[in-house]
């Protein structure tokens, strides 16, 4: 059971040199490390074989440098995106990992995607937008778009300020 706080954890290969220096035990096995390469991650030490996804059993140092937390589990970036994300992207319909979103009116949108969907500006903290059809608007755009509506018994659906994205709480 992994006992650090969730979320994204680095690791590195290390070397045992000439052997001097106490005896590791691997987290994952509880057996001795005799090799010269080992794992160092979650404040543990690991052979390169046990250091593995809770989830689909890759072994992490052959994936990557990094490995994830939560709930207990170890977790490769891709196990970690599909059971933690945020879900789809409102604008480009593509998984969103936990630690990387804005969520506007029920709306969910990577940061990059936080964007105007009529001139493409990206909207930043403190910007004003509109919520129309589910798609973001600037505030200039919207009001260009009001004014060159005849009918303005439909005033706009939802307006908001952009504040800094919501994170997981998880």
């Amino acid at each position: 059971m992994v006992s650090q706080m969730d979320g994204q954890q680095g690791f590195h290969h290390m070397n045992s040199g000439n052997g001097g220096g106490p005896v590791k035990h691997c987290a994952g096995c509880g057996g001795k490390i005799t090799e010269r390469f080992f794992l160092h991650a979650l404040d543990r030490y690991w052979h390169n074989s046990c250091l593995k996804c809770s989830c689909c059993g890759a072994m992490l140092a052959d994936i990557g440098s990094s490995c994830y937390t939560r709930s207990g589990m170890i977790l490769c970036k891709a196990d970690y995106s599909r059971l933690f994300g945020t879900g789809a992207c409102s604008a480009c319909h593509q998984t969103i990992p936990a630690n990387e979103f804005s969520v506007p009116q029920h709306h969910v949108f990577h940061l990059k995607c936080f964007q105007c969907s009529k001139c493409g500006s990206h909207l930043v903290q403190g910007d004003r937008y509109y919520m129309l059809g589910g798609s973001l608007v600037c505030e200039p755009d919207w009001h260009k778009l009001v004014k060159t509506t005849t009918n303005q018994t439909n005033p706009p659906l939802r307006k908001g300020k952009v504040g800094r994205p919501r994170r997981s709480r998880d």
